[in-house]
């Protein structure tokens, strides 16, 4: 005869919670969201109980049971006693009383595969045919007056073992039997994930997420990171039981405030205060090694929507070679700010003690309600990441951040047994953006919010990022991990990305022209006409004569870098035709000019012709396709006073770039290319713009005299 269905309302959930933590959090929102009904003990009471992991403990918890029980008289009620700061649901109070009552016991105890915390009872536990054998106190079920008599007898410390205390009744048979005792030793009820963690796999199902125990091909009801499996939990619990979904995506919010579907550049969270109402946030800003694109960092931040009365800025500034850059910025912008503090190279500080100045200049601050960290290395492209992050209402939350071309990115999906990275199941569908959402893990590093009312309680230890074993950020999310607060990335928005600064050199004025290899993205972004990607789209390439071409291609920063970066060089030749620079010492056209070869340049421009000339050449004439082969690739000068015109030459190449590096009319007066076959001239040539033309045989060509100022040019004689 089948067991009489029990209502729901007839069950109730018990669980111990002395604090409200973020595990708590989430054990909360999945419980409201089946339809459970919880009641909390312990609110407010100092914990007693250890951490679970060094030594047993939980005796609080059976005190705190035992005398809520005493207040209970309802004989038909169930209890579900569990933990709640490293549980989840994974299904609704229906499948869970059928599963109970279909154990046909009066209490169900979840089991273990491993026992704790007494192994020389092992031979007292009853065997089993099939299952865990060992009792886990973590989670149990059962009628209230079988629970009242359990644990009547529970006169111990608070700080004493809970989990002895129950497996000693389940190991004595007379208790055992009186009370009415089973295991679910097959995890249909509970599923304890210590010493199961091979055994446990997510199971997606229309709308909705499981756990499925694959050993005894079971979905439990209720998942519990017991013991060290505080970060397995977290991962589940970014799914489990609908966080999200393949259906739906990430289908619960955890901020208060919905999401800003709109341009605006004020997040919805925002639109209803005023500029002095928002939060005080302060920007620590970390430069610890020659980095390229520092000046492009500064525009960015300059860019973030957010009042700069509410920004404090903390720069630690480990490399001398960036200080003009930082002092530039903080003379034209730093007064725009609340408050700017700058920690300079001569202060010799190294990387954790700067990163725990700046997170304690926020925590001394009673009206500092953030603290955003922001590596100098971090290419922040979205103006409202700081409105996004502060709206999302969490602990600590990263925008994700990916390094172009890799599966690199600024958080770690799982640990490795040492504490070190380990790539998650899910990672590479994160990063790459298959699946969207806010994602709990164990690391994050870069850029990152923290509230500062956790600096100043749970993180208020000042040496967060000090460890004599680990990095930094390591050390950092090792400190946090351990205050059980959790650590989130969110890939909603797409935020930037990081740099690459591993083979950056400072031997340049410019050094960021060389970094088309390392940086290709940021280095098209820098240096490549704004433009350039509408040239056949929108039809921009101009034919001003016949199978000349003229197009954008140069921003008006790399026509300046490239012309200071020559100045700098300053070794111009003569203008002579002898010439040791070139094969065979002679120059039947010369020119006064410096060989990209000379400043090293020349690997770097032949990538830049093959990346950015070679496809519109094999546009503009089809069937020719160039591998962007040179001989000769400089930068020419032209003076009045020194060489102010090029008598009428054919090129040595099958085609030629001739690109204007400063404007007409501003910087020089005439110049410009006159072709003599088609008596066809450029006489203004735009600043950034290349003509494209044929080298040898048809485009004989002059170029015309400079009749005041400085005129400079950048020429490659491509496949010769």
């Amino acid at each position: 005869m089948s067991p009489v269905c029990v209502a729901s309302e007839k069950l109730l959930v018990v669980t111990v919670a002395t604090k409200e933590t973020d595990g708590f959090k989430r054990f909360f929102r999945s419980a409201k969201h089946l339809n459970y009904t919880v009641k909390v003990l312990g609110e407010g009471e100092k914990w007693k109980s250890g951490d679970y992991m060094s030594a047993p403990g939980g005796g609080q918890k059976v005190r705190l049971l035992k005398a809520a029980l005493e207040e209970m008289t309802d004989g038909d009620k169930i209890i579900l006693f569990i933990d709640s700061y490293d549980v989840v649901f994974a299904s609704g109070p229906k499948e869970l009383l059928k599963k109970f009552q279909q154990a046909r016991h009066k209490v169900v105890f979840s089991s273990e595969s491993l026992i704790w915390p007494d192994r020389h009872l092992e031979d007292k536990h009853p065997h089993v045919v099939e299952g865990n054998r060992f009792l886990g106190s973590g989670g149990f079920i059962g009628y209230l007056p079988n629970i009242k008599e359990m644990v009547s007898d529970w006169t111990g410390e608070d700080n004493d073992s809970d989990q002895l205390f129950f497996t000693k009744i389940y190991i004595d048979p007379v208790k055992r039997k009186s009370t009415n005792i089973t295991l679910d030793s097959k995890c249909r009820l509970f599923q304890n994930l210590h010493g199961a963690l091979d055994e446990v796999v997510l199971k997606f199902e229309d709308g909705r997420v499981r756990a499925r125990n694959v050993l005894y091909d079971t979905l439990p009801v209720v998942i519990h990171g017991n013991g060290p499996t505080k970060l397995q939990i977290n991962y589940l619990g970014n799914y489990i039981p609908n966080t999200w979904t393949f259906e739906m995506g990430c289908t619960v919010r955890l901020m208060t405030t919905r999401s800003n579907e709109t341009n605006s550049p004020r997040t919805s969270y925002f639109l209803s205060q005023q500029e002095s109402e928002y939060p005080l946030v302060a920007i620590g800003i970390f430069i610890q090694q020659p980095t390229p694109f520092v000046g492009v960092f500064f525009e960015r931040l300059l860019k973030l929507q957010y009042p700069k009365h509410r920004l404090k800025l903390f720069i630690s500034n480990q490399e001398a070679h960036h200080e003009g850059q930082i002092s530039s910025f903080l003379k034209d912008h730093g007064s725009l700010y609340q408050e700017v503090k700058l920690v300079g190279p001569e202060e010799e500080m190294d990387p954790p003690a700067s990163r725990n100045l700046g997170v304690d200049m926020c925590r001394k601050d009673k009206h500092c309600d953030y603290f955003f960290l922001l590596d100098i290395d971090v290419v922040l492209e979205n103006e409202n990441t700081l409105q996004i992050l502060i709206q999302q209402n969490l602990p600590i939350v990263a925008p994700m951040i990916t390094r172009v071309g890799r599966l690199w990115s600024n958080f770690w999906g799982a640990l490795s047994a040492d504490g070190y990275y380990a790539r998650s199941e899910d990672y590479v569908d994160i990063v790459q953006g298959r699946r969207v959402g806010v994602w709990n893990v164990p690391y994050v590093s870069s850029v990152f919010l923290v509230k500062a009312s956790l600096l100043r309680a749970e993180l208020s230890d000042y040496e967060l990022f000090t460890s004599t074993l680990l990095d930094p950020d390591m050390a950092y999310c090792h400190n946090v991990r351990s205050k059980e607060v959790f650590m989130y990335v969110t890939n909603m928005q797409t935020f930037g990305r990081i740099l690459s600064t591993e083979n950056y050199q400072m031997s340049h004025l410019h050094n960021d022209l060389w970094q088309i290899f390392e940086n290709p993205v940021d280095w098209q972004k820098r240096y490549i006409h704004e433009n350039y990607t509408l040239i056949m789209k929108d039809k921009l390439i101009e034919t001003p004569c016949p199978d000349v071409y003229w197009f954008p291609i140069f921003s008006d920063v790399a026509c300046d870098h490239i012309v200071e970066e020559m100045e700098h060089f300053g070794r111009w030749s003569g203008g002579n035709t002898t010439d040791a620079r070139i094969q065979g010492g002679y120059e039947n056209v010369p020119t006064i000019d410096i060989h990209m070869n000379q400043i090293n340049f020349e690997k770097e421009w032949q990538k830049f012709l093959l990346e950015y000339i070679a496809p519109i050449t094999e546009k503009m004439y089809p069937g020719y396709y160039t591998k962007a082969q040179f001989e000769l690739a400089f930068v020419v000068r032209y003076k009045p006073d020194e060489q102010p015109s090029l008598r009428p030459h054919h090129d040595a190449s099958t085609f030629t770039i001739n690109v204007a590096l400063n404007q007409v009319g501003r910087d020089y007066q005439g110049g410009g290319c006159r072709f003599l076959r088609y008596d066809c001239s450029v006489d203004a040539p735009r600043k950034g713009w290349t003509l494209l033309h044929p080298g040898r045989l048809t485009h004989y060509h002059e170029g015309l005299p400079t009749t005041a100022g400085v005129r400079y040019i950048a020429v490659s004689f491509v496949d010769p």
